[in-house]
């Protein structure tokens, strides 16, 4: 009999829209635009954004002001309920629970693992708390030591360790240079592609 499977998926890029780039396009700032499809190391990337909205003085209360705002990606929420009822699905991102905890309503409060955020006395953002250094590949780790087969959603670089550890990883709407890089992993561009390949490895067949 095949264990249980259960979804992990990324949030950014594939059920909302980019946060940062929302804050970037709300603020006039394109340094924050940058992801971690331009810049790997999320180190580096999290000490250019807190640099950068200390500099320009923006606080949590005005990044959670621009968050109410954005809503699912087209399709994402029949996604998820369809998924749902179907298996477990679970949103491992790096984003932070004071981002994303606004969107969870708008998805229907599925379960989300992710990292926090560390506030100055001022309301700025000073430092950030992972959940785990490798906080993605951990949570599919030990789904499987607790006899779970795992299918993960990624886009960008930082998913790349949970599509690895992962029975089946897979990428959505990728950035071109991933897609040069990373030629081993199935690419899907519609939530019905998704639906189908899911479909059928529930069933017992390959997709």
């Amino acid at each position: 009999m095949a264990k249980p499977l259960t979804v992990t998926l990324d949030l950014e890029s594939v059920l909302i829209p980019e946060i940062w780039q929302a804050v970037a396009e709300a603020t006039g700032l394109p340094d924050l635009a940058v992801t971690t499809c331009d810049i790997a190391d999320y180190g580096n990337l999290m000490a250019m954004r807190i640099t950068c909205l200390r500099e320009n003085k923006i606080e949590l209360l005005d990044i959670s002001q621009t968050i109410q705002a954005i809503e699912p990606l087209p399709g994402a929420a029949k996604f998820l309920y369809w998924l749902r009822a179907r298996t477990q699905a679970i949103i491992v991102s790096d984003t932070f629970y004071e981002f994303a905890v606004p969107l969870m309503m708008k998805l229907d409060y599925p379960s989300l693992f992710c990292n926090s955020l560390i506030l100055d006395a001022h309301g700025y953002i000073s430092d950030y708390r992972l959940r785990h250094k490798a906080g993605k590949r951990n949570a599919v780790e030990n789904l499987q030591n607790m006899g779970f087969r795992v299918f993960a959603v990624g886009d960008s670089y930082n998913d790349l360790e949970m599509l690895n550890a992962a029975d089946f990883g897979v990428l959505f709407r990728p950035a071109k240079s991933l897609v040069a890089e990373c030629p081993k992993f199935q690419i899907f561009n519609e939530y019905s592609e998704l639906k189908n390949c899911l479909s059928q490895i529930l069933s017992g067949e390959k997709c």
